[in-house]
């Protein structure tokens, strides 16, 4: 006999505010018990020495995962300078400290204008890319150093926020594949004294802000659940869509929704001519994304079931 499936087919997406000492998996495991949703997945790994914002995906929204993977993300990060550990963290062992020089504003500025814009940044040996399929963190853990490969980032913005004889704190907006750590340190070397994260926290994930968009806590959401049940933690489930904004959108004529939700193309007027884009019914239902053929039609790329 088949093991009944635990859980409630709920689709959609939580913007969850994950606190500090939570691994990713740990938290979604607590927000999927706490909504009962049988499936659930999270977008964008934040270790448990950050916190912030991190989306809790329910259902068909896990699909959509793949899509975010080029999303920008902004973080609000604190240096802590004139201290270097093996980590770039001040969880990890303390390799070196050196005498923190007089910094101004105008020094700190100075320094930043370096890392503004496109750079190359190497990854830090405590991070999860793999070498010769083992985890880098496993090989820094063992005491290893290989070499690693430089990545393109685009810093598009560098804020100073804060600054004391002691830390600084920056407004940081990157592309995919940014290190933080790596960028804390290396405007600690730049300043002659070394530095490392005293605090991350993640503030913005690709069409999501904390500055703009509601979150929500742990006891937030326990205290919803205690006060309306399951009824009132859907109120605060967004639609799938609302991860897609990049995406144009094309609304179908309604004789085209039947044989696009069949998995065949169709003509569509005015559709983008690259790349994915949203599909909706005439009632403004969405119905997935799609892509247009060499031949001008419109094809289905990834559909959803009805919501």
């Amino acid at each position: 006999m088949a093991r009944k499936r635990r859980g409630r087919e709920i689709n959609g997406i939580v913007l969850f505010d994950k606190p500090l000492g939570l691994s990713s998996n740990q938290a979604l495991q607590r927000v999927r018990r706490l909504f009962d949703a049988a499936k659930g997945g999270h977008t964008g790994s934040l270790d448990p020495a950050a916190s912030g914002l991190l989306p809790v995906c329910f259902g068909q929204a896990t699909r959509i995962s793949g899509l975010l993977l080029d999303a920008d993300k902004t973080y609000r990060v604190t240096g802590r300078l004139g201290t270097r550990t093996d980590s770039g963290d001040l969880e990890g062992e303390v390799i070196d400290t050196r005498e923190v020089p007089p910094i101004d504003n105008d020094t700190m500025e100075a320094v930043l204008g370096r890392f503004r814009g496109r750079v190359e940044q190497v990854p830090p040996m405590y991070s999860a890319l793999k070498h010769e399929g083992k985890r880098l963190y496993e090989l820094a853990r063992e005491g290893k150093t290989v070499e690693r490969k430089a990545r393109t980032i685009d810093f598009h913005e560098i804020t100073l926020e804060a600054l004391s004889s002691t830390e600084f704190t920056l407004r940081v907006h990157s592309s995919k594949g940014a290190y933080i750590r790596t960028l804390v340190e290396d405007i600690g070397e730049a300043l002659g004294c070394g530095a490392v994260v005293a605090e991350l926290r993640r503030i913005g994930l690709g069409p999501w802000s904390m500055d703009e968009q509601s979150t929500y806590r742990l006891e937030d959401l326990e205290a919803i659940a205690a006060e309306g049940g399951l009824e009132a933690l859907d109120r605060v489930i967004l639609p799938i869509d609302s991860a897609l904004g990049a995406y144009p959108a094309v609304v179908l004529d309604a004789t085209s929704v039947t044989p696009i939700r069949h998995g065949h193309p169709v003509f569509v007027p005015n559709a983008p001519q690259t790349g994915w884009f949203r599909l909706y019914a005439p009632d403004d239902l969405f119905l997935g994304m799609g892509e247009v053929l060499d031949d001008g039609r419109t094809a289905p790329r990834r559909l959803f079931a009805a919501l």
